[in-house]
């Protein structure tokens, strides 16, 4: 134990290299993205995820966006615990048949105006786990979608533009 020890306590660090978008695309997105949700909320624009039954690919680069290369918050993006807070729903994965009466109800508890944002392959039409007696269907089966991003999962910085294109379409502007 005692070796354990002294080993993890010399090792160097694990670190990874940053993520291929460069910090000036990045930053340029996250600066439009903030310039217009201020605009058409006057604040941040809260999101809600919801795991209707995926791998978990989709989550893993949801929270992407608060780590500490993104940090989203920085662009008026914040992440709630509660539908009842949230102005988007980020649902992912293929709806299971247990989680359908759950996204139901996310969303009815959901104030409006809300956009539920289809996240994946998955979530846009089953992917690989389309024939499967557990899955109901794609989000837009359950429940009505505003936004569909496809990835296999996507990345952050297409889910930011994803929210970019969101906004636009609230607003009325068309997307650039």
């Amino acid at each position: 134990m005692r070796t354990l020890i002294l080993k993890s306590l010399f090792a160097r660090p694990v670190t990874l290299p940053a993520p291929d978008a460069s910090a000036a695309a990045l930053d340029e997105v996250g600066r439009a993205l903030e310039s217009r949700v201020r605009r058409v909320y006057g604040r941040s624009l809260s999101i809600r995820e919801v795991d209707a039954g995926s791998c978990n690919g989709c989550e893993l680069e949801i929270h992407a966006l608060n780590n500490a290369v993104y940090d989203c918050e920085r662009f008026g993006l914040k992440f709630v615990a509660s539908p009842r807070h949230a102005d988007v729903l980020m649902v992912t994965g293929p709806v299971a048949r247990n989680m359908t009466v759950a996204l139901e109800r996310t969303v009815a508890a959901t104030p409006a105006p809300k956009f539920v944002v289809a996240v994946g392959d998955c979530a846009a039409g089953c992917g690989v786990f389309g024939e499967s007696y557990a899955v109901v269907g794609a989000v837009d089966k359950v429940v009505p979608v505003d936004l569909t991003l496809r990835g296999c999962p996507p990345r952050p910085i297409d889910l930011l533009q994803g929210l970019i294109a969101l906004v636009d379409k609230v607003s009325g502007r068309a997307p650039r």
